[in-house]
C-alpha cells in the first residue's frame, strides 16, 4: 500500500434537540425530520450542519432524487418508499416483488435512468432500476437480480426483469448491488463472492465477485472486455471483487468503487474494463477465525488497491463532491462505514489518496449510503431498524 498524507481533525458540534423548523426554510417532513443533530461540525476546510431529513426506514439501503424534489429509499425488508418533504408524507409504493430477506439480503440499490423525466403518464425512460436478491423457487438458494419499474408520477407501473446471476447461493451474504450509470449510458453492477466459496471471484464463468456492465435493456454492450472470451461471461466488466458496496462515477467518467475485505483491508478501487482486483488470491485482510492473513499482498496481473482503510471501516456509499459550495472539497471523494459509524473524505491525486479526513464517527450510526443531491447537499442514509436520510451542507 502506498503512504499517504493524512489529517488530523479538528471537530467542534453543537447537539441540538429536535426544532420546531427545519433550517434552508423547509417544513418538518414525517418523523421529526429536519431536526438538527450538528449546528456547526467544524472539519479542515469547511463548517458543516447536520440535519435529519426523515426516519422511521427499516434498514434503508439505497436513495434516488426525484426531479419534482421528492426521495424515492429502499428498504432491506422489500418496501420502496416515496418521501414527500413538503408535506412530510412517506408513503410505500405497491408493486415491488418479493425478496429474499436473510442476512444482508433483500431490496437493494435504487437508481434512474440517466434520462429520467418523470412524466405523469410514464416517459419513455421514466424507469426506476433496482438490485435484489432473488430467491430460487426451491427456497434454498438466492441470487443477486436487476429489474427496472416504471414510474408513474407517485405509483409503479410494470417491473421488467433484466438480469440474474449465472448460480444461485445459499441466501444471506454479499449480493454486492451497487448501481452506477457510465457517461455512455451503460450501467454498472457489483455482485459479491456470496461468501461462502471466495474463489468464485476468480472464476470466469461465474457472475459472483465481479462488477458487470448492461445495457439499459439488461443486455451485454458490444465493447465489454470480454465479449470474445468463450471461457468467460460476456457481462463481467472486472473480476476478483469480494463486495462491492460504494460506486461512484466521477465527474471524468472513471468509476470508483469501496468494497469490503474480510477482518479489515477494505479497500479503495479504481475500476477499470477487464482488470483483476485478485480476491481471494491478493488482500490485504485476515481470516476471521485464525487472524492469518489470506493470499499474498500482491500478485502479477492483479491490481492492487489504491488504498486500503485503517481498520475495519466496512465501506458502504461512495460519492464525489461536484459542487464548487464545498471550496476545497470538490472532486473529493465521501466514503461511509457501517460497523465503524464514520464518513471519511478523500482526496485523490495522480490516482492515489492524498488526503484523508475524518468528518463523522458514530454521530449518526452505521452509514450506508452516500450521496450528492440535485440540491447539491450531500445525503447519507443510516443502516437501521429505525434508520434515517439525513443532509450534510456547508454554513457560511
Amino acid at each position: 500500500m502506498q503512504s499517504t498524507n493524512t489529517s488530523s481533525p479538528t471537530r467542534r458540534w453543537l447537539m441540538i434537540g429536535v426544532l420546531g423548523a427545519g433550517i434552508c426554510g423547509l417544513p418538518l417532513a414525517y418523523a421529526a425530520s429536519d431536526d438538527v443533530i450538528l449546528e456547526s461540525l467544524q472539519t479542515d476546510h469547511l463548517n458543516l450542519s447536520l440535519e435529519r431529513v426523515a426516519n422511521g426506514f427499516e434498514h434503508p439501503w439505497g436513495v434516488a432524487f426525484l426531479p419534482d424534489g421528492r426521495y424515492l429509499v429502499s428498504e432491506r425488508s422489500g418496501q420502496l418508499k416515496l418521501v414527500d418533504p413538503a408535506s412530510g408524507e412517506i408513503r410505500t409504493l405497491t408493486g415491488m416483488p418479493d425478496v429474499s430477506v436473510q442476512g444482508q439480503g433483500g431490496l437493494l440499490d435504487i437508481a434512474l435512468h440517466p434520462d429520467f423525466e418523470g412524466q405523469d403518464s410514464g416517459g419513455e425512460n421514466d424507469w426506476i432500476y433496482f438490485t435484489w436478491s432473488k430467491p430460487d423457487s426451491d427456497g434454498n438458494g438466492s441470487r443477486s437480480a436487476l429489474s427496472r419499474v416504471k414510474w408513474l408520477n407517485g405509483e409503479l407501473g410494470e417491473v421488467e426483469h433484466l438480469f440474474e446471476q449465472s448460480r444461485a447461493s445459499g441466501p444471506g451474504r454479499h449480493y454486492g448491488s451497487r448501481l452506477a450509470w457510465l457517461p455512455d449510458g451503460t450501467l454498472l453492477m457489483s455482485i459479491g463472492d456470496r461468501g461462502s466459496e471466495p474463489s468464485r471471484a476468480q472464476a470466469s464463468d461465474d457472475h459472483a465477485g465481479s462488477t458487470l456492465r448492461l445495457t439499459a435493456t439488461g443486455g451485454v454492450p458490444n465493447n465489454n472486455p470480454f465479449v470474445d472470451d468463450p471461457d468467460t461471461l460476456d457481462e463481467i466488466y472486472t473480476l476478483g471483487n469480494r463486495n462491492i458496496q460504494g460506486m461512484t462515477v466521477l465527474s471524468n467518467g472513471e468509476a470508483w468503487v469501496t468494497e469490503h475485505g474480510p477482518r479489515t483491508g477494505d479497500e479503495l478501487n479504481h475500476i477499470e474494463a477487464g482488470n483483476n482486483y485478485g480476491w481471494p488470491d491478493v488482500s490485504q485482510g485476515n481470516d476471521y477465525a485464525t487472524n492469518e492473513p489470506i493470499g499474498r499482498d500482491s500478485l502479477p496481473g492483479m491490481v492492487d488497491p489504491v488504498y486500503v482503510f485503517e481498520g475495519r471501516f466496512a465501506p458502504a456509499g461512495l460519492t464525489q463532491v461536484t459542487s464548487d459550495a464545498y471550496g476545497e472539497w470538490e472532486g473529493n471523494l465521501l466514503a461511509g462505514g457501517l460497523s465503524s459509524e464514520k464518513l471519511l473524505r478523500l482526496r485523490i491525486e495522480d490516482g492515489a489518496v492524498a488526503e484523508e479526513e475524518l468528518i463523522l464517527e458514530g454521530e449518526i450510526g452505521r452509514i450506508r449510503e452516500v450521496a450528492q443531491g440535485p440540491d447539491n447537499a450531500i445525503y447519507l442514509l443510516t443502516d437501521d431498524p429505525q434508520g434515517g436520510l439525513y443532509r450534510l451542507t456547508p454554513t457560511h
